[in-house]
Order: structure tokens, then sequence, then C-alpha cells
């Protein structure tokens, strides 16, 4: 029922490099002082995360920058999806999720709303790059919730499930606990084939 993923999609952004970054942070008019908040915050949200600096930032715009525009777009659109993916869940009246479970992706949220961050949306390109950086790097802290809901909408999009909120989920389960237990029974199932196929060979053996 759950598929957890490390990263928010298949391809991570590149966090690390070798060398001096060309572009660096204080081109965008940033200030150490906000990239430490922004770490700071990063790490309220996920306390294992990677730490953020000027040179991280610095090496993602240049990054971004270097990509033909169709693909920077991209690059940016696919995490800013999962963003959209993450406000509709704790908007959905059919998902029960605690207030403990979504407290960090309010709070994630509630960075991203903000137009001033730590590189303005304005900023064209660039303005989204901090908005999927802490959704990339706090993605482990909202990833359990958020694999979840994708499958339960994906579900309710295509089983139709009926009844209220409480009904749809409970249908949900059901139905995932049943493929587990069916994948189990053909998985023995196939391990028993395989066990007999053993035996038969030792047993006809001809010396």
């Amino acid at each position: 029922m759950r598929a957890l993923t490390a990263y928010p999609t298949d391809r991570p952004l590149p966090l690390r490099g070798e060398g001096e970054p060309k572009l660096a942070a204080s081109a965008l008019g940033i200030e150490a002082e906000q990239v430490a908040a922004f770490d700071a915050l990063l790490h309220e949200l996920h306390p294992g995360a990677e730490r953020v600096d000027g040179a991280t930032i610095s090496r993602l715009a240049a990054w971004l920058t270097s990509l033909p525009p169709a693909e920077a777009r991209a690059a940016l659109d696919e995490r800013l999806s999962r963003i959209e993916e993450l406000r509709a869940m704790v908007d959905d009246p059919d998902w029960d999720c605690a207030e403990a479970d979504c407290a960090n992706v309010r709070r994630l949220l509630r960075y991203l709303d903000q137009t001033d961050d730590l590189i303005p949306d304005t900023i064209p390109l660039l303005g989204k790059l901090d908005d999927v950086l802490l959704l990339e790097l706090a993605w482990p802290a909202v990833s359990d919730e958020a694999e979840e809901y994708r499958d339960f909408v994906q579900y309710r999009e295509t089983a139709h499930p009926g009844g209220d909120g409480a009904q749809r989920r409970a249908a949900w389960i059901a139905d995932r606990m049943a493929e587990l237990s069916m994948l189990r029974q053909q998985m023995r199932a196939n391990d028993g084939l395989h066990l007999n196929d053993g035996r038969r060979e030792t047993r006809f053996r001809v010396v």
C-alpha cells in the first residue's frame, strides 16, 4: 500500500559537486543569515537532512540555469506538482490526517506560500529553487503520509468507492490488504512449485 521514496521525484537534485560554484549565492541577493534561517527551518522539519549553505544554493542555481529552458522548467514543475499534492492532502476531507502527522506538511506549506522567502518568487526560473530544495530535503519527514495519500487518491479515482470519507478509506485499506494477501499466496505457491520441482528432479534422477 505504501511506496516509500527518498525523494519526491525519480531524479534527485544534484546537491553535491566538485570545485567552487560558478554562480555565487550573493549574486541572487542572498545573505548568509537567510541561508542559516532556511537551514534551521529545514532541520526543524527533518533533523536528519543534509546541511544547506551558500555553496549549495549557488551550485543548484548554476545547474538549473545551465539546463535548456524546457528541461529546467520540467525539473521545477515535477516537484511543484508534489507540493500541490501535499496541499490537496491537508485540505481533503476524505483523508484522515492526524495533526501530528500533518504538522510538518503544514509548516512546509507555510514557507512555500511566502513570496519573499530565501529566493523571491518574482525572480524568473530561480524564484522557486528554494521551494523545491526545501521539499527535496524535507521529503523523508512527509513521505509516508504523502505516498499513502497518493495511493488513496489513485484508488478513489479508479475504484470509485461509495460512502463517506471514513468508508472510502476503509475500502481502500481492505482492498490493498486483499491485494497484499493474494500476492503473498502467489509467492508461497511459486515457492512450493520450485520446491516440488526440486523433489521431482531428485526422485526421478537416472543414475
